[in-house]
């Protein structure tokens, strides 16, 4: 196995802390079903695109992971997989996210969302009804589709990268056993 691999299978929840999750207990006969904990070449590209859909769309931390989980059945994914690219939407990126999806939300739908005010109500660490006023100006309507847009693009880039890679993952490991044989021959 790969450092890459090996770091994230490490990096990866597992499904024994999935199972310790209050809100997935309801779903529990579902969500545990072995198919959706192993890693094949369908799976994990599905895995890293609904990852990347439900993170970037959803920012809630917790509200990602079970969002995972729970989508994962009907699409076929790997679980793990799609737990851990939620984490690209971490508190570092989200700002950057958030501003992001408001630009594209003025863009594509002509809105005049403020994006320095969303900037200013972080760092100022605003009350509930200064966001509440924000968030009823353009701006919901501009950073909810944003985010919609950035999440498609993104799981679509990741589905098309990580089918890219197991296939270039697999050529290389055929190609060394062929180098094995040859040799050994």
């Amino acid at each position: 196995m790969s450092k890459f691999a090996q770091w994230m299978q490490d990096q990866a929840p597992s499904r024994e802390s999935f199972e310790r999750s209050r809100f997935l207990r309801p779903f529990a006969n579902r969500v545990f079903h072995p198919s959706l904990w192993r890693f094949n070449r369908r799976s994990v590209p599905r895995g890293v695109a609904l990852g990347l859909l439900v993170g970037i769309f959803f920012l809630i931390p917790g509200v990602q992971i079970a969002g995972v989980a729970l989508l994962a059945l009907p699409v076929r994914a790997t679980i793990p997989i799609g737990a851990a690219m939620t984490f690209l939407s971490m508190p570092a990126t989200t700002p950057f996210i958030v501003a992001g999806s408001v630009y594209i939300g003025n863009a594509m739908l002509g809105l005049h969302a403020d994006v320095e005010r969303f900037q200013t109500l972080i760092a100022s660490r605003a009350g509930v009804s200064e966001w509440v006023s924000w968030l009823l100006s353009d701006a919901a309507p501009a950073m909810l589709f944003g985010l919609f847009v950035i999440s498609v693009v993104s799981a679509a880039i990741g589905y098309l990268l990580a089918s890219w890679f197991w296939r270039w993952n697999i050529a290389r490991k055929w190609k060394r056993r062929a180098k094995a044989h040859i040799a050994s021959s």
